[in-house]
Protein backbone atom coordinates (compact mmCIF):
# COMPACT_ATOMS: atom_id res chain seq x y z
CA UNK A 1 0.00 0.00 0.00
CA UNK A 2 3.08 2.72 0.74
CA UNK A 3 4.71 1.80 -2.49
CA UNK A 4 1.30 2.36 -4.18
CA UNK A 5 0.58 5.70 -2.16
CA UNK A 6 4.48 6.60 -2.90
CA UNK A 7 3.75 6.29 -6.86
CA UNK A 8 0.43 8.72 -6.51
CA UNK A 9 2.89 11.48 -4.75
CA UNK A 10 5.03 10.89 -7.57
CA UNK A 11 3.00 11.03 -10.17
CA UNK A 12 -0.13 13.04 -8.74
CA UNK A 13 0.52 15.87 -11.26
CA UNK A 14 0.62 13.87 -14.10
CA UNK A 15 -2.66 12.09 -13.14
CA UNK A 16 -4.07 15.40 -12.76
CA UNK A 17 -3.21 16.91 -15.73
CA UNK A 18 -4.91 13.15 -17.18
CA UNK A 19 -7.56 13.79 -15.64
CA UNK A 20 -8.59 17.70 -16.18
CA UNK A 21 -6.94 17.34 -20.16
CA UNK A 22 -9.54 14.09 -20.51
CA UNK A 23 -12.62 16.05 -19.14
CA UNK A 24 -11.14 19.21 -22.04
CA UNK A 25 -11.14 17.04 -24.31
CA UNK A 26 -14.24 14.93 -23.87
CA UNK A 27 -15.75 18.61 -24.00
CA UNK A 28 -13.57 19.78 -27.41
CA UNK A 29 -14.67 16.47 -28.94
CA UNK A 30 -18.33 16.52 -27.88
CA UNK A 31 -18.57 20.45 -29.03
CA UNK A 32 -16.99 19.83 -32.58
CA UNK A 33 -19.08 16.79 -32.82
CA UNK A 34 -22.31 18.67 -32.09
CA UNK A 35 -21.12 21.29 -34.30
CA UNK A 36 -20.34 19.06 -37.28
CA UNK A 37 -23.56 17.05 -36.88
CA UNK A 38 -25.21 20.12 -37.49
CA UNK A 39 -23.41 20.38 -41.28
CA UNK A 40 -21.31 23.29 -40.16
CA UNK A 41 -17.75 24.22 -41.43
CA UNK A 42 -15.90 21.31 -38.86
CA UNK A 43 -12.89 23.71 -38.51
CA UNK A 44 -15.64 27.09 -36.95
CA UNK A 45 -16.75 24.19 -34.95
CA UNK A 46 -13.06 23.43 -34.15
CA UNK A 47 -12.24 26.60 -33.09
CA UNK A 48 -15.31 27.08 -31.07
CA UNK A 49 -14.86 23.50 -29.52
CA UNK A 50 -10.67 25.27 -28.79
CA UNK A 51 -12.34 28.54 -27.57
CA UNK A 52 -14.25 26.91 -24.50
CA UNK A 53 -12.06 24.07 -23.67
CA UNK A 54 -8.86 25.91 -23.14
CA UNK A 55 -10.74 28.24 -21.08
CA UNK A 56 -11.66 25.18 -18.53
CA UNK A 57 -7.81 23.85 -19.68
CA UNK A 58 -6.63 27.19 -17.90
CA UNK A 59 -8.63 27.03 -14.73
CA UNK A 60 -8.46 23.34 -13.98
CA UNK A 61 -4.58 23.79 -14.80
CA UNK A 62 -3.66 26.41 -12.71
CA UNK A 63 -6.26 25.51 -9.39
CA UNK A 64 -5.65 21.53 -9.38
CA UNK A 65 -3.40 20.25 -11.69
CA UNK A 66 -0.01 23.05 -11.43
CA UNK A 67 -1.44 24.76 -8.05
CA UNK A 68 0.23 27.85 -9.30
CA UNK A 69 -0.10 31.05 -6.71
CA UNK A 70 -2.50 33.71 -7.87
CA UNK A 71 0.44 36.74 -8.25
CA UNK A 72 0.07 40.33 -9.09
CA UNK A 73 -2.07 41.57 -11.43
CA UNK A 74 1.17 41.73 -14.27
CA UNK A 75 2.03 37.86 -12.91
CA UNK A 76 -1.40 36.94 -13.50
CA UNK A 77 -1.50 38.55 -17.31
CA UNK A 78 1.70 37.34 -18.49
CA UNK A 79 0.95 33.91 -17.26
CA UNK A 80 -2.64 33.69 -18.89
CA UNK A 81 -0.96 35.28 -21.96
CA UNK A 82 1.67 32.70 -22.08
CA UNK A 83 -1.02 29.95 -21.58
CA UNK A 84 -3.19 31.33 -24.03
CA UNK A 85 -0.20 31.95 -26.49
CA UNK A 86 1.14 28.20 -26.64
CA UNK A 87 -2.73 26.98 -26.74
CA UNK A 88 -3.29 29.30 -30.15
CA UNK A 89 0.29 27.42 -31.13
CA UNK A 90 -1.42 24.01 -30.66
CA UNK A 91 -4.72 25.43 -32.05
CA UNK A 92 -2.41 25.56 -35.44
CA UNK A 93 -1.54 22.31 -35.11
CA UNK A 94 -5.03 21.03 -34.68
CA UNK A 95 -6.23 22.74 -37.58
CA UNK A 96 -3.39 21.33 -39.46
CA UNK A 97 -3.99 17.64 -38.20
CA UNK A 98 -8.21 17.96 -39.02
CA UNK A 99 -7.56 19.99 -42.37
CA UNK A 100 -4.65 16.75 -43.04
CA UNK A 101 -7.26 14.30 -41.91
CA UNK A 102 -10.84 15.37 -42.68
CA UNK A 103 -9.95 17.59 -46.44
CA UNK A 104 -7.02 16.07 -47.62
CA UNK A 105 -7.28 12.04 -46.25
CA UNK A 106 -11.18 12.12 -46.00
CA UNK A 107 -10.91 10.21 -43.06
CA UNK A 108 -14.05 10.04 -40.22
CA UNK A 109 -13.92 13.23 -38.63
CA UNK A 110 -14.16 11.80 -34.88
CA UNK A 111 -11.23 9.77 -35.37
CA UNK A 112 -9.62 12.25 -36.67
CA UNK A 113 -10.38 14.50 -33.94
CA UNK A 114 -9.64 11.98 -31.25
CA UNK A 115 -6.28 11.42 -32.91
CA UNK A 116 -5.41 15.41 -32.94
CA UNK A 117 -6.34 15.68 -29.24
CA UNK A 118 -3.68 13.03 -28.03
CA UNK A 119 -1.26 14.85 -30.22
CA UNK A 120 -2.72 18.05 -28.46
CA UNK A 121 -2.84 17.07 -25.01
CA UNK A 122 0.82 15.82 -25.08
CA UNK A 123 2.13 19.11 -26.73
CA UNK A 124 -0.04 20.76 -24.40
CA UNK A 125 1.31 19.40 -21.57
CA UNK A 126 5.05 20.02 -22.40
CA UNK A 127 4.34 23.72 -22.79
CA UNK A 128 2.48 24.23 -19.47
CA UNK A 129 5.21 22.45 -17.58
CA UNK A 130 7.67 24.10 -18.55
CA UNK A 131 6.73 27.39 -19.94
CA UNK A 132 3.23 28.45 -18.44
CA UNK A 133 2.79 27.53 -14.69
CA UNK A 134 6.99 27.39 -13.60
CA UNK A 135 6.13 27.59 -10.03
CA UNK A 136 4.35 25.09 -8.27
CA UNK A 137 3.62 24.45 -4.63
CA UNK A 138 4.31 20.76 -3.29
Amino acid sequence: MNKLIELFEKYKQVIAYLFWGGTTTVINIGIFEIWNLQGLNYQVGNVIAWFVSVAVAYISNKLWVFKTPFGSFKESMHESGSFFFYRSVTLLMDIVITWIGITLLGWNTLLVKIIDNVIVVVANYFFSKWYIFKKTIQ
